[in-house]
Formats: structure tokens, sequence, C-alpha cells
């Protein structure tokens, strides 16, 4: 019986090592990951210039503490700061710790100019903002929430795509929209160009901030840096993780100058986040994502992955029965059990895969999948949805 707590239900599948797209298990069967440890290896396995900045770093100081300065921290945020909309970074340890302290620094902001009454935030159903007590009042899911007491207050929900209902929920107390450009958990929905343009109007509008969770969606993961560039907006404030630290624990909160001054000494912190060790690779995973042509390659990655979607779709219409996402976050809303086809995947085709809301398989690769990488994907999938169909008709015949 193992002596970890059971919150999760794992596979016996164990990982010995991983090269580029795969990952090879103890007893050496390579398997195509398109899990990516849900998107957070977005430069694959054993990545060299991570592995070397790795070795680099560990050689020198680890951790010290966030009283002191850390100069590979400093040179990540600036670099943040040089290629987003923000004017400050807080560095954490993942996407709920960035997310509470995205939540935190908007109720903060109003609070410091006096307007104590403004905490309230508006967010939306089908979305997943971390497993904290604050980050599962945010989301609002009845699964997440039961259980745990009272869910924190300061939240209230609109169905996303529906602008009238959002504006309808504004109040002299809300101060934020929280919303993820591409829900990833809650069933890899990417939310419309004028949606996400309406939120934003509407923010400009009554005086309150746009907070994104780009947790999942974001670090090139849609084949731009950031997903909200496809919409042509710039949020207030913004949490990222996942993709930032290429496999080691890192997040980060990104905010508009304006936003972040009141978050003074004493409103935040963190032991661990930003230390040494998490910005020196955070630098390395920056160094190849900022490189030319890298955000091009996975747009293009993604355009061909949604190509080969559409075909499956075409011929597997009685099992792919809705397509979703955007760039190499891609959904396929499927019709057999999506965690048994999950099982599927791995025992007999040899390919990892990771289900989401509303019976959806999620495909998460590596942000440096080739196309043939793709290509083998898709024949993968092809091929248990043939297993699927013959069992069906086995099953008919029999019957």
């Amino acid at each position: 019986m193992s002596a970890l707590y059971g919150t999760y239900a794992r596979s016996e599948l164990a990982f010995e090592r991983g090269e580029g797209v795969r990952l090879f298990s103890q007893d050496g069967t390579p398997f195509l990951d398109f899990h990516s440890g849900i998107a957070v290896n977005a430069l694959g396995h054993g990545n060299p210039h991570l592995i070397g900045a790795l070795k680099a770093a560990s050689e020198k100081v680890w951790h010290t503490s966030n009283v002191f300065t850390i100069p590979e921290q400093e040179r990540l945020g600036q670099r943040l700061v040089d290629n987003t909309f923000a004017d400050s970074v807080f560095f954490t340890n993942s996407g709920a710790e960035a997310l509470e302290c995205a939540i935190k620094t908007a109720r903060h902001y109003f609070w410091a100019k006096g307007e104590t009454d403004r905490y309230e935030i508006i967010a939306f159903t089908g979305s997943f903002h971390g497993r904290t007590l604050g980050t599962i009042a945010a989301a609002g899911n009845p699964h997440y929430v039961e259980g745990f007491g009272p869910a924190l207050t300061g939240f209230v929900h609109a169905a996303p795509g529906d602008l009238k209902a959002v504006e309808a929920l504004i109040t002299p107390n809300t101060c934020a929209i929280l919303i993820e450009p591409v829900q990833g958990e809650g069933g890899v929905t990417a939310m419309p160009v004028e949606f996400m343009r309406g939120l934003r109007a509407l923010c400009d509008k009554h005086g309150m901030l746009l907070v994104l969770d780009e947790v999942q969606c974001g670090y090139g993961r849609t084949g731009k840096f950031f997903a909200h560039e496809w919409s042509g907006i710039v949020p207030d404030v913004m949490a990222v993780a996942k993709g930032i630290g290429g496999g080691f624990p890192l997040g980060a909160c990104l905010a508009k100058g304006e936003v972040a001054k009141s978050m003074v000494p004493g409103t935040h912190g963190s032991t661990y986040g930003g230390n040494p060790l998490a910005c020196a690779i955070g630098n390395a995973v920056l160094d190849q994502v900022l490189a030319p042509g890298f955000f091009a390659h996975v747009d293009a990655m993604g355009q061909r992955l949604a190509w080969h979607l559409q075909q499956l779709q075409q011929r597997f219409p009685n099992y792919v029965l809705e397509l979703r996402g955007k760039g190499l976050l891609a959904g396929i809303k499927i019709a057999p059990p999506v965690r048994e086809f999950v099982a599927r995947l791995r025992d007999d085709h040899h390919m990892l895969a990771q289900g989401a809301g509303e019976n959806v398989l999620r495909l998460l690769p590596p942000l440096i999948a080739t196309e043939a990488d793709i290509e083998e994907a898709a024949n993968k999938l092809a091929a248990a949805f043939e297993a699927i169909e013959r069992e069906a008709v086995g099953a008919k015949t029999t019957a």
C-alpha cells in the first residue's frame, strides 16, 4: 500500500528517462508524449540547454531567500517585462500560487486607492485556476469545492461567451474579471476574439482590472508568447506557470506597474518563489522560447495538428464529435469515455494524452514537436478509434 495521499488515480506506469517528445518506461518501452506533464514540458525531455543550465546552477547557490537580491530572478523578471505588457513580476512555485498573487494584487490595488468595497471578481463556469481554497472558489466548480467548507466569498460566475451576462454581474463591488483565454481543464475551450475584446472594453468602461490565467495556454502553446495576443488586447494582471520552467517548479504573476505598486513589503511573499536555481532554469527556457522562429514553429505545428484532427473527425464522425482549442493546446470531444480512451492510447498504442471536462481528450505535445510527431500521433489516434469500431461491430455480430 502506498504511503502517499490517495488524491490521484495513478497508472502503475513509471518512466525512467525522456528524450524529445518521448518518455521511456522502466522496461525501456517508448511512449509518444502528447501529455507533457499537463503542458509543463514545453521543450520536451532531456533538453541539452536546460540540462546545462541546471548543472551550472546546481554548482552555485540553490536557494537563499527573497530578503536578498537574486540576480537570476532580476534577469528573468526584466526579460518578461521587456517581452510582455507587464512592468512588474512576482515569482512563485506554481500556477495556483501565481493565481493567488493575481487575485490579491487585484483586490489590494483597489484597497490601496481607498475603494475598500471593491473586492468581487467575475469568473467563468468551466474554468480551472488551481487547487487552493482561493482558486477553487474562483473557478466555482462544485466538484472541487465540495467537502472543504464554505467557499471563499467574493467570486461570481458567468458562462463564457456571454458579454451581456458578464455586464449584468457588475456591481459597485466588482474589481476585476478573471478568465483563461483558452480553458484547459474545463474542456479545452478557446474564447472567441470578440469576447476577449468585449471583456477588455467592459473593464475599461467600469474601471475594473482584466486578470488572465495563462498558466496552461501561455508561454507559446497557442503559437504566440501568450494566448491573449491573438485578440490584440492587453491584460492588467496575468498568471503564468507550467511551461515557464520547462519541468522545474516555477510560476509568475505579471502586472502593470500602477496595479502592482500597492504590493509593498508585508503584503505578499514566498519562501521558495524565484530562487536562484528555479530562475536559472527559467532563463534557459526563455532563451529557447524567445529564439527567432520558435512561435512560428508552434503555430505551424498547431495548424498541422488541427488538419489531422479534422481528417479524424471526417473519418470517425461517430467518435470524434467536436474539435476545440488553439495551437498545441488541442481538444477532441469524443464519444467513448475519455478516461477509458486515455488508457487505451497509453496501454495499446503507447501514446500519452490527458482528459478534460465534457469528455474531451486533451493533446498537449511539447512545443518542439515536428510534423512527423504529429502525424504519428494522428495515426495512433486513428488506430485507437479503429479498434473501438471493430469491437462495436463484433459486439453487434455476437448479439
